[in-house]
Parts: C-alpha cells; structure tokens; sequence
C-alpha cells in the first residue's frame, strides 16, 4: 500500500510540497502519455474501477485518500453517461421525503452539506419556491419543508418559509397569477455535473491514481481459483490491448453494471432497472429571477423543476421506465410533450418546441425491486453494493449527490473482504481540485475556480485564444486548449459537451463551433486534417439528438420504447 506523506487533507499543499521540490508541475500528469506510462509502471494495483462516472470517480478518490494504488478506466469519457445529465441539483429529495424515505434524505443533505464545502466553485446555494395554488398546500409544505431543513442539521443551507401570493409573484415575474395562494420557499443546492466529475478525476490524479478515458474494459481477468484479478482493456484510441492486475475490481458502470457483472457470472440475474429523466433547455427569459421552481405533484404524480443554469433555465425531469440501455439515450415524444404541457399551466410565457435550446436525456441506474416491478416510485434511490462468488465489487443505484458516501462504502466493503489493509477515508473534508469560495458568477469561468486565473493569462498570452467559439455564445478558445492540456479532452465531443457544456446550453451552437474545436484539439494533440474531419462528422451525429425540431417519428423511437 502507497501512503502520502505530505497527506490528503489539502490536495493543493501537496500540489505546493510537489512543485516546491522541482518535480513536475502538477498539470503534466493530466497528460496520456504520463498516464498510459504508468500502467507499464505497475505491476498489480490494489483496486481497479471501472467506470468513470459520478460513482466510479467516487470509489476511486475514496481509495485515493487512503493510499491505495488505485486506476480507473472509462470506455468512453468521464461523466460521458447519466453523470452529465442531471437536473443540476445537489440535493436531499423532497420528493423521497415525501415518499418517506428519511434515511435515504438525511445522508443526501449531509452529503449536499459536504459538497458545498468541498467544492464551493461549482456548488451554491440554490432558493427554491414551491407555489400553492391549493387552499392546504402552504401549511403542508411548510411543515414537511420544515422537516427537510430538521434533518439537514449543522449543515443545512437556510431555514424555509411560507411566501405571501405578493411575494411569490415578485419573486417568480411569469408564474401564472390566476389561483395562486401563496408559496413556500426552500434550499437546496445546484452545480455543474459534468464539470465536478472532470474536477473529482483532476483530483483524483494528483493524489496518485491513474485514470483513463477512452478506454474500455472487454473482459474480467481470474487467477487458478477463479477469483477476479483483474481486466482484459483496450485503449479505444490505439487499439492496443492490456491486462491490468489488481487485487480488487469494483464494477461502477452505472447503467452498464449488468454487463460486467455477465462477464464474471453469464447468466446473473439483472441488479438495474433503467429510468429515463428528460431535461429541455430555454433561455432565461423564461424565469428572469434568481430562484428555482419545483412543482411537487403533476398531473400524472411526477415533480416538475425549472432551474436557472449558467445563464438559462432548465426544465424538468421525466421518470420514464426503460427496457434498453444507450450512451446516447433519446427524448421520447410523450416525455418532450408532459415538459412543455407542464410547465406552460404555470408560467404566464409557456415554453413551445421552437423555444428549446437543447433536450437532454439520461438513464438513472435505479436498483431493482425484487418483484421486477416497473414502478419507478417503488424502486429505490439508495445505493447497493453486492460482491459476486469471484469477488468482483459491484456497486448501483444512488444519486450524484451522495457520490463520496458510495465511494466509501464500497471501498469499506472490500476492507470487509479482506483485500485490502484498513484504513480511514478521508473524502468527507477534501477539498477538490478547483475549490475556492465563489459568490461572484457574473462571467462563466467561474467554473474554473483556481484555475481561472491560469487561463486567463492563458488569453493574455496568446491574445487569439481569447476569441469566442461563437459570437452567439460567451465561451472562448482559449476553453478548448485548456481542456486538452489540463482536463484529459480527447475529443470535440468530450469538449462541447462536459467541459464547456455549449451542447447542454445551446446545441445548435454546439453544431456550429465543432469545426473550430477540432482545429483546435487537433493542434493540440498533434492530430491531423482527417481527424478533424471525423470528429466534426462523429460530434454532428450526436448533437442532432439535441436539437428539438419537428416532432420524432414513431420509427425513431421505437429503439427506446417502453415495455409494460
């Protein structure tokens, strides 16, 4: 086992101690050829994880910070999956408040607690307003809003309180005046997905770990006793395949964890049942002010939110049960139609198709209910960790929010096996890469954090960097070069979805910046002009999935309908 001897306590004194030494400056490991060097380097690891997602990044900066050689491996990029989509919230449930799940909401507010602390550049307080427009609906939210802000404890982000129908219409200037009674105003917090996942593996590497994207896992190593010992990979970049030792294997994949699990046992019964929340992006316009809106009960019994997000709102979700699992899931019709239908009855400007900027869809890894039951309400949000007859660890279910606490306990879980030598996690006050307190957001590289000022001598040094993507848009070139030489951006993909996010905010900006991403990455990466004309091509084929146009044809989505 590797221990730290500067700590984990700062991961920026240990950058400092580094630097200070003369070793290389911490930037230089975000580099593949550093990365892919060190799997020569080793010769076993103490865990491997697959999947780079919200839960893999978990596990692997978990094991990290208690100094076990650790290497995690993407098949494609880090938050590529569900990871990237969510409806932006850091967040106890109130809705599994409702459904009287306390346990489950208790730990997500400790861990939302932790998360604004560890992460305070791209976590912020977030109000929300939940307006009444029922005579008993004010006395019962306050009530159960007042329970929320109970179980929050030391950590909780401010009290809630009942709005009057004159501050609820103030505070919300195109919510429907017609009915209403009132609102209740709550906190939760809002961040950047995809961002915090590029920040957790950035974190991850400069405690040591070895992480990789592009980079997929085809089969599951097993020693003479039939015992899991590591992976059969290949690097998605140069066909070169690799055996990985390692003494613990955690099966992370989200959506994807049935598929490994049949690697190590065909035929094992299925541990996911997948869900598909739709998200729909419009312009600010649509809810002007700084606060949130969260619809408790719809029509049909789901909860509808509107956010405000780097400059536009986004709405939703959905929670639609699946039969099938994608890396590119696609908005159903029936999903587009309740966003819009919903929320035009409460906002005085409703939402059309031609108001959408961009529809994003992804697949909840929910753990299923051992009747099978299609029910997504009766299948459970909380995390499940289960180790396999050959010892693989597979960890499913869970939330963003509660990441760390799932990292942790699968990396407790494989202590309990006897595979590795105790020791005590340290992620519940490490800092992450980036961290510094953020109040002001007026320019969109606060997200950056610590980083910011680096790139912005970065466009002061190279004044054509500072040139924007797009007119349209405020994300400048510098951003990409950035991205290729400090954040594992492999490709124009990886760029203009989960390190600018262009495709999330305005996808039909996102479609006209790409040629000019690939030049960019392309120069960077020592690339060619057949390259960059793939990488156009691959990223055009994903964005046109969401861009919201003329309503999809019942032939396009059958590859995504429901099975009841």
């Amino acid at each position: 086992m590797r221990l730290y001897s500067a700590g984990v306590e700062n991961v920026f004194a240990l950058a400092a101690v580094s630097t200070a030494m003369g070793e290389k400056k911490p930037e230089s490991l975000f580099r593949r050829d550093v990365l892919l060097a060190q799997l020569q380097q080793q010769a076993e690891w103490d865990l491997l994880v697959i999947g780079g997602g919200a839960t893999g990044l978990g596990v692997a900066l978990d094991a990290l910070s208690r100094g076990y050689r650790t290497l995690l491996l993407e098949q494609s990029d880090f938050a590529k999956g569900t990871s990237s989509r969510s409806t932006k919230l850091v967040h106890g449930g109130v809705r599994y408040l409702a459904q009287g799940d306390i346990g489950l909401v208790r730990e997500a507010l400790y861990e939302r607690g932790l998360l604004l602390k560890n992460a305070p550049h791209l976590v912020k307080n977030q109000d929300f307003i939940i307006p009444n427009y029922d005579r008993w609906g004010g006395p019962f939210y306050t009530i159960g809003l007042k329970l929320y802000d109970l179980l929050a404890g030391k950590l909780s982000l401010g009290a809630s309180v009942h709005l009057s129908r004159q501050e609820t219409l103030a505070r919300l200037g195109n919510i429907q005046a017609a009915g209403l009674r009132g609102g209740v105003l709550y906190h939760d917090g809002q961040f950047d997905d995809a961002r915090l996942a590029i920040n957790l593996a950035q974190t991850a590497v400069e405690l040591g770990g070895t992480l990789l994207n592009h980079f997929g896992v085809r089969g599951l190593l097993k020693d003479a006793r039939g015992r899991v010992a590591g992976v059969a990979a290949t690097d998605q970049e140069t066909g070169i395949p690799y055996e990985l030792r390692a003494k613990v294997v955690v099966n992370a994949t989200g959506i994807f964890v049935d598929d490994i699990r049949q690697m190590d046992q065909p035929g094992a019964k299925k541990l996911v049942r997948p869900s598909q929340g739709v998200h729909i992006v419009v312009d600010k316009s649509f809810l002007p002010g700084n606060d949130a809106i969260m619809i408790p009960k719809t029509d049909d019994g789901r909860v509808l939110f509107a956010v405000p997000w780097h400059g536009r709102v986004v709405l939703g979700t959905t929670d639609t049960p699946l039969t099938e699992n994608s890396l590119e899931p696609r908005a159903l019709e029936e999903e587009i139609e309740f966003i819009l239908r919903t929320a035009g009855r409460y906002l005085t400007r409703a939402p059309q198709r031609g108001d959408a900027l961009s529809v994003f869809a992804g697949l909840r890894p929910l753990a299923a209910t051992e009747d099978g039951s299609d029910k997504t309400k009766e299948i459970s949000r909380s995390h499940k960790i289960l180790v396999s007859a050959a010892g693989l660890i597979t960890i499913t279910g869970g939330k963003w929010t509660t990441y760390r606490r799932m990292g942790q306990d699968a990396v407790d879980k494989a202590i309990v096996q006897g595979k590795l030598p105790p020791a005590p996690s340290q992620t519940a006050h490490l800092p992450i890469h980036g961290a510094r307190p953020t109040t002001d957001r007026s320019s969109h590289l606060y997200v950056y954090g610590t980083d910011e000022p680096a790139l912005l001598q970065l466009m002061a040094d190279e004044p054509a960097l500072a040139e924007k993507l797009d007119e349209a848009l405020e994300f400048r070139r510098a951003e990409v070069v950035w991205a290729a030489c400090h954040e594992m951006a492999r490709t124009v993909e990886d760029v203009l979805a989960r390190r600018v996010r262009v495709l999330f905010v305005d996808a039909a900006a996102a479609l006209r910046m790409a040629p000019a991403v690939a030049e960019l990455l392309a120069r960077e990466l020592g690339k060619d002009a057949a390259w960059e004309q793939q990488q156009v091509a691959a990223f055009t084929e994903v964005a046109r999935g969401y861009v919201l146009s003329q309503p999809a044809t019942q032939e396009a989505s059958l590859p995504l309908r429901l099975s009841f």
